[in-house]
């Protein structure tokens, strides 16, 4: 399976940053998804991850990322590597380089029923529940990003 890597990034105000892809995607064209993209040789998964969202958002992570959860999708010969971590960047301050839109989004209108990409929903349930997220939002709320 193809390796691909995906960013929750959390900004100060708990948001998760989502992004909508566009009409010329090679893959799932028009629905929502999180920055990410495939793995090329010579880079760690985590490597993956960081160029993917800085090519993507133009942001990086005020820290280190870390891995909330793999995913195999067999059906797209895939298998997703979730990392999350938090941000001080504002709206302003994405450039965004991918799709039509990269957006940070409350976290309950994450939810809303708009198309995602295989598995991302899943996912962005548990990551929204998680200890992990209530964590980043907390250190978010208090300035400490």
């Amino acid at each position: 399976m193809h390796a691909v890597a995906c960013v929750l990034l959390v900004d100060r105000a708990g948001r998760l940053l989502l992004q909508l892809r566009d009409a010329h995607a090679a893959y799932h064209p028009n629905v929502w998804g999180l920055p990410g993209g495939h793995w090329e040789p010579g880079e760690t998964i985590e490597e993956t991850a960081l160029r993917e969202l800085r090519e993507e958002s133009g942001l990086r992570p005020d820290g280190p990322l870390r891995l909330f959860a793999e995913q195999e999708i067999p059906e797209v010969d895939r298998v997703k590597h979730y990392f999350f971590g938090a941000t001080a960047a504002r709206q302003e301050d994405v450039v965004l380089g991918e799709g039509r839109a990269m957006v940070f989004t409350a976290p309950a209108d994450v939810l809303d029923g708009r198309p995602y990409t295989p598995g991302t929903v899943d996912v962005l349930a548990r990551f929204l529940s998680s200890p992990e997220y209530a964590e980043l939002a907390a250190r978010s709320r208090a300035g400490r990003g």
